[in-house]
């Protein structure tokens, strides 16, 4: 089982976001996490790279919601660490 962790950023972010859209961000991450036990991810999270900003990727979870995350150090062998950074919409790209 995948295990995460979130930044302050990621904590403002997501309490700025109403409940529509906290729901669709958590439908999402169920997504996600499905997908990085299979270890590949479906096309409609289109998850890929952040441009500028080596080892950060984003994830789509919304028409204009995105998430940035980055691989942390494992704490359980063999599961991934995921560590949140941001989420919201294309402006959390100032600094993702």
């Amino acid at each position: 089982m995948p295990t995460y962790s979130r930044t302050d950023s990621f904590f403002r972010d997501y309490k700025s976001l109403d409940s529509d859209e906290r729901t669709q961000f958590r439908v999402a991450v169920k997504k996600f996490v499905a997908d990085l036990r299979r270890g590949s991810f479906r096309k409609g999270l289109r998850v890929k790279g952040v441009e500028g900003s080596e080892g950060v990727f984003e994830m789509t979870w919304a028409k204009d919601g995105r998430a940035t995350f980055e691989y942390g150090p494992s704490i359980k062998p063999k599961d991934p660490h995921i560590i949140w950074r941001r989420c919201g919409s294309h402006r959390i790209f100032s600094e993702p």
